[in-house]
């Protein structure tokens, strides 16, 4: 395990299936026992926890986002779309990477286009992305 890093209090996972969430949560809480891990099963939950609403009212605050492009509802490219009407703070704390199982090329192209996103991964996350994402951002 890595020495802590100060300016990372949260990780949000965004992702509908709760099994790759769970397991997305052991891989980070093995890595970085430090930081809340919080996950959600929605787009629209995600955008929720950001802007604290309801039971997220008093929640930390995320530095990375881990989002999923592939869900029911609002899919990830609409969670962008809304997230790119975020305030300024948001954007200036938050790092979004999308982490997903799609290997079609326009998928990775399209985040290329999207100045939030900062990584596009495979599932599943690995350490090693985790560090890069930090070590690069934080």
């Amino acid at each position: 395990m890595r020495e802590p890093n100060n300016k990372l209090d949260c990780v949000l996972l965004i992702d509908d299936d709760e099994a790759t969430n769970f397991y997305h949560t052991l891989i980070l809480e093995e890595e970085c026992e430090w930081v809340h891990i919080q996950s959600v099963n929605s787009a629209k939950e995600g955008l929720d926890y950001l802007l604290g609403k309801g039971v997220y009212a008093n929640s930390p605050q995320p530095g990375i986002v881990f989002l999923d492009i592939n869900m029911p509802g609002m899919d990830g490219w609409e969670f962008l779309e809304a997230y790119d009407e975020l305030s300024k703070d948001i954007h200036d704390r938050v790092v979004v990477s999308i982490l997903t199982t799609s290997f079609n090329p326009g998928d990775k192209d399209r985040a290329a286009t999207i100045p939030s996103v900062k990584e596009f991964a495979n599932k599943p996350l690995t350490p090693e992305v985790f560090w890069s994402l930090v070590d690069k951002n934080f």
